[in-house]
């Protein structure tokens, strides 16, 4: 009880905050305002909607706002024509928020911040779920939170959205069941247009390839390239550091047995506070962790180890080969509430469930793998819209000039 007032007393504080300091403040037709996971990073959706508009003369005179926590390190995008950073939570990212006509996120925002009646939130989302999300979660196990209180957090978001970005049916059924979108009468606002993000995927040059691999400090082109991207797991986290990595796969014996021929690229899921030891496997283990744009890496990897990451859909545009290391399968799929697939049916590659079955696979994979009926069905139900133009078809539908 204590906790509920307290969290209502907050909200209602930061609500009038909010409308005092955007009082008055008229909508501009012509500018936009764009954030990916709450101002962390340039990346996503978003990144890919940003520099479409950027390459297209019709919206030469629209302004365009990037919201960071770290703004100093996103400078940069200033460069680029009617651009402007400003840091997440500042009095200036509040007023741009109510002059901005279009909202361009891929995250929850926070419960006290609207959009006015005739301002356009264009919700990008940040994958194709394969984990159970919001109103579909069977049991919501949080200490500070409960089920009740959750599903009424989805439901106050899902009034927000103006529209709703779906790569696939697949996808717009998830997302419309997991924010309630047919009860409060929103199950129309679905763009079912393709991932604008996955536009990088049909599009990157042989000099992209190259300039990114220079830029991680790869030196040997030669050597084939493993992304290996875990996602956090909720029970390795720690008082006072967060969601750590407990190490489920032998990198040491992995580099004995591969670094001949192979090196790793390793991204934690975002929530991650790593305290890995890169060190200790330098010119075999690569940090990817800070990579803004995990594009990049795909591109320039031969083969994506994941577990329950919903990277593994993004890749397959790809048609490379993708491991499935899912060690604790059993208690994973328990513990997040199960899974929106058939995961030993329906996956485009095989799981692994131990380290001599994943190095088995690895060495198997590099000369026998083929783009089979199995994986060209897989892409055929979820990235069938997925071809390089995602971008502007969600901005001709969008953005009304």
């Amino acid at each position: 009880m204590f906790r509920n007032l307290f969290r209502k007393i907050l909200y209602i504080y930061r609500y009038i905050v909010f409308k005092v300091k955007t009082f008055g403040i008229k909508t501009d037709n012509k500018t936009i305002i764009f954030a990916c996971f709450g101002g962390k990073s340039y990346t996503c959706s978003p990144k890919a909607i940003y520099e479409y508009m950027l390459s297209d003369d019709k919206y030469n005179d629209y302004t365009f706002i990037w919201s960071f926590k770290n703004p100093e390190d996103h400078e940069f995008l200033e460069k680029n024509k009617n651009t402007k950073v400003v840091k997440q939570g500042s009095v200036e990212y509040l007023k741009y928020l109510a002059k901005a006509k279009y909202w361009i996120f891929n995250y929850k925002i926070p419960e006290h911040i609207y959009p006015k009646k005739d301002q356009v939130f264009l919700q990008c989302w940040h994958g194709t779920p394969l984990k159970r999300l919001g109103c579909d979660l069977i049991h919501f196990d949080n200490v500070l939170n409960t089920m009740e209180g959750m599903k009424k957090r989805y439901k106050i978001e899902a009034k927000k959205f103006s529209y709703f970005i779906s790569p696939s049916k697949f996808a717009t059924e998830k997302f419309s069941s997991a924010w309630n979108l047919k009860e409060i009468g929103k199950e129309n606002i679905m763009l079912e247009k393709g991932y604008p993000r996955n536009d990088f995927l049909f599009n990157y040059t042989d000099e992209d390839v190259i300039k990114i691999k220079k830029e991680l400090g790869i030196e040997n082109m030669d050597k084939k390239i493993i992304l290996y991207a875990p996602t956090y797991r909720s029970n390795q986290h720690e008082d006072g550091v967060g969601y750590t990595y407990k190490e489920e796969v032998d990198f040491e014996r992995f580099q004995k047995e591969l670094q001949d021929d192979y090196i790793i690229l390793f991204r934690p899921h975002y929530f991650v506070a790593n305290s890995f030891d890169f060190e200790k496997y330098k010119g075999f283990v690569y940090n990817v962790a800070d990579v803004d744009d995990i594009n990049k890496l795909y591109i320039i990897s031969d083969i994506l180890i994941t577990d329950y990451s919903s990277v593994f859909f993004d890749y397959a545009n790809l048609k490379r080969p993708i491991i499935f290391h899912m060690y604790d399968l059993e208690h994973y799929r328990d513990e997040s509430n199960g899974f929106y697939l058939d995961v030993e049916k329906e996956l485009p590659g095989k799981i692994t469930r131990t380290d001599d079955e994943l190095l088995e696979e690895i060495k198997e994979i590099t000369t026998s793998f083929k783009y089979n009926e199995k994986y060209k069905a897989f892409n055929e139900k979820y990235n069938y819209l997925d071809d390089g133009q995602a971008s502007k078809r969600v901005v001709e539908e969008v953005i009304k000039i």
